[in-house]
């Protein structure tokens, strides 16, 4: 098939899913799964139209799922707009790092005892599939800035900042699999000061700093100068350049993209504290700047303000970031579905059982007692951990940092197998379950009404 050939297959497939949201969202299948489906139909198992080996092209695969990562990890940020003291971001921490590391350690001794692998390698395997996703979580994440579900907010804080935990230990994993040497305290060391404690702290602080100061930035010269045009391309500078500030002083450019947004959300926050939405009624005022932006209105004459700005810039953000968010994971997702053919190892499916229905749960249980949080709000959150694009991007850096050999080509289709399955299983889930809550959520409120 050429060049034609292709542009017409891609404008089909958008095409048919376009049209077909309506039932997509009714349905039992998300979008990824379709676009799952999409690429093995065009992969070797059917139609042998495509083939993509990972490992051959682990470069090109490790940076375009950078760029959906960063992008999805800056919307996140952008979205979460409630007080850091709020029970959410509490619970979001305990996943993100507790939660984590129990979970990178169940998987490390499932997969030594069943797949027979080094223990450095287990731990890379561990490392790889624990962290939950942001890109393809857009069900289970919060939907904007004023939704403040506790469920939501702990699973989009927790994607937003896993990264700070499994991708020190994969690099840790890393230094164990091509060191061949003994342990140093010198090489401890500088994985614990530099690929941990500062890739975490450096990467927040970077990211929330340039979101705060390109957010006041923004926002001023578009007061200043009454400007209302679009501005579609400040997610993007914002998105390369705290990533990139990030990771050229050896800090975490997901974490530093994720601060952005959250950086960029508390400047809107600090401005609508200040600039009051007065001559709103008062039950209107609850809402965020970008909300109060009618976008009919939006090259209407008169004063911009700092309000209205401040909603330009937000509401601009995050209607490109979402659409660069779809396209790349759309892409993705469907290259995960042709790759599948050269990359399944039946023995990813019983790991991918024992991660879903044992080590993760038993994690956030543990991770999370004390915390005053519902037994169903817990389990809901020990099942809810889809894997997907941020695992094949920790693929494809490893194979980038010298994974090689029979045992690491195993494990690393074992972990796409992996993927696989929660990208269905999950996806399949997700909706009942959410649906199942709510139902009880409002027939508990429905009886504290009658008392």
């Amino acid at each position: 098939m050429g060049f034609t050939g292709w542009t017409a297959a891609v404008g089909g497939l958008l095409l048919l899913m376009s049209l077909a949201s309506g039932w997509i969202h009714r349905g039992p299948v998300t979008s990824f799964g379709l676009y799952l489906l999409a690429g093995i139909v065009c992969g070797p198992w059917v139609l042998n139209l495509l083939r993509v080996d990972v490992a051959a092209h682990a470069m090109l695969i490790a940076h375009v799922t950078e760029i959906a990562m960063a992008a999805s990890l800056f919307i996140t940020g952008l979205k979460l707009r409630l007080p850091f003291q709020d029970p959410g971001w509490r619970m979001g921490l305990r996943l993100a790092f507790p939660a984590m590391i129990l979970t990178v350690g169940g998987v490390t001794l499932a997969v030594h005892w069943l797949a027979g692998f080094s223990w450095p390698l287990s731990l890379a395997f561990g490392a790889i599939v624990a962290p939950t996703d942001p890109v393809l979580a857009s069900l289970i994440s919060v939907n904007d800035a004023r939704d403040d579900d506790s469920l939501r907010v702990a699973l989009s804080s927790e994607a937003g900042m896993n990264d700070g935990t499994a991708l020190p230990i994969l690099m840790l994993a890393m230094v164990l699999l091509t060191t061949h040497e003994p342990l140093s305290f010198a090489i401890l060391g500088h994985w614990a000061l530099i690929d941990v404690a500062w890739a975490l702290l450096g990467g927040l602080g970077i990211g929330f700093g340039m979101g705060r100061l390109i957010g006041y930035l923004a926002t001023h010269l578009k007061s200043t100068q009454n400007d209302t045009a679009p501005n579609d391309f400040l997610a993007l500078a914002l998105v390369a350049l705290s990533y990139a500030a990030a990771q050229s002083l050896d800090a975490s450019g997901f974490l530093a993209t994720f601060a952005a947004g959250v950086g960029l959300r508390r400047t809107e926050l600090g401005i609508f504290s200040r600039h009051p939405p007065d001559h709103l009624p008062e039950e209107e005022r609850g809402g965020t700047a970008e909300s109060l932006v009618n976008p009919n209105m939006r090259h209407a004459s008169g004063e911009a303000g700092p309000l209205r700005s401040v909603g330009l810039v937000v509401s601009d953000a995050l209607s490109f970031g979402d659409t660069m968010e779809r396209l790349f994971a759309a892409g993705i997702v469907i290259v995960l579905g042709i790759t599948l053919a050269m990359h399944w190892d039946p023995m990813g499916l019983p790991l991918a059982a024992i991660v879903f229905l044992l080590i993760r749960p038993a994690s956030v249980y543990l991770a999370t007692i004390g915390s005053g949080t519902p037994r169903l709000h817990r389990a809901l959150i020990g099942w809810l951990g889809i894997r997907g694009i941020g695992s094949i991007n920790y693929i494809t850096w490893a194979y980038t940092h010298g994974l090689a050999g029979p045992d690491a080509e195993r494990m690393a289709n074992m972990a796409f197998t992996l993927i696989v399955a929660s990208v269905i299983v999950h996806g399949i889930s997700v909706s009942p379950l959410l649906n199942w809550r709510q139902d009880k959520i409002t027939a508990a409120a429905e009886r504290d009404n009658k008392h």
